[in-house]
């Protein structure tokens, strides 16, 4: 479970803008999204299950992470704060 602040990034040049602990959210990751995991307090993404990317690569940095979150990169906004529990694969917001 990790509580703190999203940054949305629709592509991997916005994702590299990340500067302290937070959430990413975005469509999916891929390999080269990897070196930004050290970096995260959680992941969000909209597609993908326990085999894709995000999934394995969160494990490896004991991450937590939500998976399959249909629309996250439009219905939550950077900054907005939310608590993730990736073992019950809930998202809940705190504040907008």
């Amino acid at each position: 479970m990790f509580e703190g602040e999203i940054f949305v990034a629709h592509d991997l040049e916005q994702a590299q803008k990340i500067n302290g602990k937070v959430i990413l959210v975005t469509a999916f990751t891929e390999p080269g999204w990897t070196p930004l995991f050290p970096r995260l307090g959680g992941v969000i993404t909209e597609v993908g299950g326990v085999l894709s990317h995000a999934a394995v690569i969160s494990r490896e940095y004991n991450l937590p992470a939500v998976l399959n979150v249909a629309g996250a990169t439009q219905k939550l906004k950077s900054g907005d704060r939310v608590r993730i529990d990736g073992r019950r694969g809930t998202v809940e917001i705190i504040s907008e």
